[in-house]
């Protein structure tokens, strides 16, 4: 089931948006309060995100481009701004789609799976990098400096999740809710193992201490 992160300070539009989507088969989140949005976003660590301009406190644009600089995961913008500039700006700053309001349900279900399936695609192909490591998904494989290592599922789904929001700090709930997804169970103390392992398994290749524990909060690499 896919995840759905809906960024509306309309309460009406977003328990609308948020029933439709679960109809369709969509889990849906949403924020409720929009001082710390890119952090809830990250945190919830959703396959895509509908994103309002007009907010409170905040701009959908800044969001946007916050968004993009921390992860890949793919942003519809649907808004009553609809100017030539705002589409334009929105497309700049990292969104893969803009939709005006008001807007058929239809297409917008329409074209959020034409994005989760280029997403899952690319997901499926993706090498990243980051700090000199390099994880090769589809292989789950990492390699530094010349010597590579395989890893296991819960290893390759970690370091992939704190690779795609390198910079920030994933929460353990974060990291458990992912691997749940993945139908992997995993608890509090189970995560710990498995860190563990991923830095014994890095260790192999030459990578230390690439894994930083931030204490009551989570990890960040």
């Amino acid at each position: 089931m896919s995840k759905i992160y809906i960024v509306e300070d309309d309460d009406d539009i977003r328990t609308e948006l948020a029933l439709a989507l679960e109809r369709n088969g969509y889990e849906a989140l949403a924020c409720t309060t929009f001082d710390h949005v890119v952090d809830d976003v990250l945190e919830a660590s959703p396959d895509l995100v509908l994103l309002d301009l007009s907010l409170p406190q905040t701009d959908g644009q800044f969001i946007c481009r916050e968004l993009r600089s921390h992860s890949d995961v793919p942003i519809i913008v649907l808004t009553s701004r609809t100017t030539e500039v705002d589409e334009v700006m929105s497309m700049t700053l990292g969104a893969d789609d803009f939709i005006p309001k008001p807007y058929s349900l239809r297409v917008l279900i329409a074209r959020m799976q034409a994005l989760l399936r280029r997403s899952s695609s690319a997901q499926g192909k993706t090498v990243l990098r980051h700090d000199g490591l390099e994880l090769d998904v589809a292989r789950s494989r990492a390699l530094y400096e010349g010597s590579e290592v395989e890893l296991t599922k819960n290893e390759l789904r970690i370091l992939s999740l704190l690779m795609r929001h390198a910079g920030t700090i994933v929460s353990r709930e974060a990291i458990m809710r992912d691997l749940w997804n993945s139908d992997t169970f995993i608890d509090d103390n189970t995560l710990t193992v498995n860190i563990n392992r991923l830095r014994a398994t890095l260790d192999k290749i030459g990578v230390h201490g690439y894994l930083t524990t931030h204490r009551g909060q989570g990890y960040s690499v």
